[in-house]
């Protein structure tokens, strides 16, 4: 079977990539408003960019009618109306149910914060804060905004971002700056409402030794 995306409508080229990229790490992007709410939202479009800067980016999706969700017009940068910051938080599997929480919609002057039970802690570098129950953090500061079709209905946003600080729970991470995937314990998006688990992994070679590893 051969597509062409130009013949399908919006919806269902959303449904092919969420059942194909999979899984997908969850950013939970924690923000402020320019009126000081607390703003807190889950991505799974959303991923490690480059080292030199250390870079993430998260895209959060037009609102039905093209307008912005709060993330993106939090974190956008200040030039264009927005705070300029963000964290990135990575979600365990302890935390999952309070994550899907926060994909509430909620009025301007509510906090996902007070919904969900997860708690702010005040960040080193940046406004918004970071979520205590999260093992890793980044602190990031908005380099730039791609919009990948305007104010159209549904259309991505790439929000990059420069990371300006990171908070690692001390039992992850050891000397070398090795995190340990089994104490992380992070989960992945898959299609629809499934979510998968990091606790299956194997180990590969890079390069010619994988395939001589699986001769073996």
């Amino acid at each position: 079977m051969h597509l062409d995306p130009a013949r399908l409508d919006p919806l269902e080229r959303y449904k092919l990539l969420i059942g194909s990229v999979v899984p997908r790490p969850i950013a939970l992007v924690s923000t402020v408003s320019t009126a000081g709410v607390r703003n807190l939202a889950p991505f799974s479009f959303f991923a490690g960019v480059g080292s030199n800067p250390m870079t993430l980016l998260f895209c959060p999706a037009n609102k039905p009618d093209g307008s912005e969700k709060d993330s993106l017009r939090n974190a956008k940068p200040v030039k264009e109306g927005g705070r300029g910051e963000f964290v990135v938080n990575i979600v365990p599997a302890a935390i999952a149910r309070q994550m899907a929480a926060c994909a509430e919609r909620l009025a301007e002057n509510e906090s996902e914060f007070d919904l969900s039970g997860l708690t702010p802690v005040e960040s080193t570098r940046v406004a918004p804060p970071r979520v205590a129950e999260s093992p890793v953090a980044f602190e990031c500061v908005t380099t730039q905004v791609i919009r990948t079709n305007g104010a159209a209905a549904g259309a991505g946003n790439i929000v990059l971002g420069e990371v300006v600080g990171v908070y690692v729970r001390d039992d992850l991470i050891n000397e070398r700056y090795h995190i340990d995937p089994a104490l992380l314990d992070a989960i992945g998006r898959m299609g629809g409402m499934g979510y998968c688990t990091t606790r299956d992994r194997m180990e590969i070679p890079m390069g010619r030794a994988a395939l001589d590893s699986n001769r073996g």
